[in-house]
């Protein structure tokens, strides 16, 4: 096996060799610094060796880079906000939309609904109970044919009538109570074929019910 020798103390370097050494090691990284990495990486160039050799050109395109890729990051940032502000307007608009709706379904919001199929020849009625003064909005749709109809009312001794339709396929409108009793209507078909109507009710009334 290969023992190296163990050097003597005289081939040791001195203590002053060391520092010099070390001053040197020093001043040349400066000196690096200086004239090499600030050029090429800040574009600092305070002795102008660096522009003489053309260090400093890399450091400025390098500035250059850094400064796009600031200036992009920024763009991003500002687009970002300005989406985000974006989505809030446009969330207050579309919760706006959501509470119109909102508002426009409960105002079509039909207290009473019934829907019944008349064959040829058939008849139906149906009665609001109602006081003198009442009010009540109705719409009636029918399908698959025609009907005549009489809107009126009776009650104590009392009748009247409000409206007739010969052929129709639908109405709407209000009815205010002359007197109190049973206010509403009889259809009957008088098509060739079945039809099927529907009457939707709302407003002052104590009962919607059959009177056929």
């Amino acid at each position: 096996m290969f023992n190296a020798e163990k050097p003597s103390l005289d081939q040791l370097p001195s203590s002053k060799q060391l520092i010099r050494s070390t001053v040197i090691a020093g001043v040349s990284a400066v000196a690096i610094l200086v004239t090499v990495v600030l050029p090429a990486e800040y574009n600092i160039d305070p002795t102008g060796i660096g522009r003489a050799i053309g260090l400093k050109e890399m450091g400025e395109i390098k500035t250059q880079l850094a400064d796009e890729a600031e200036a992009d990051r920024l763009m991003e940032q500002a687009a970002e906000e300005q989406s985000s502000l974006l989505n809030d307007v446009l969330g207050l608009f579309v919760g706006a939309a959501y509470a119109q709706d909102a508002t426009s379904v409960t105002a079509e919001t039909w207290r009473d609904e019934t829907t019944f199929t008349l064959a040829p020849g058939d008849s139906a009625e149906w009665k609001l109970v109602m006081e003198q003064g009442q009010t009540a909005q109705y719409r009636m749709v029918v399908e698959g044919g025609k009907v005549n109809f009489d809107l009126h009312g009776h009650g104590g001794g009392n009748s009247v009538t409000y409206e007739k339709g010969r052929g129709s396929t639908g109405a709407e409108g209000e009815i205010v109570a002359e007197f109190n009793g049973e206010h509403g209507w009889f259809w009957r078909n008088r098509d060739s074929s079945d039809v099927t109507v529907t009457v939707q009710v709302r407003g002052e009334y104590a009962e919607f019910k059959d009177a056929s």
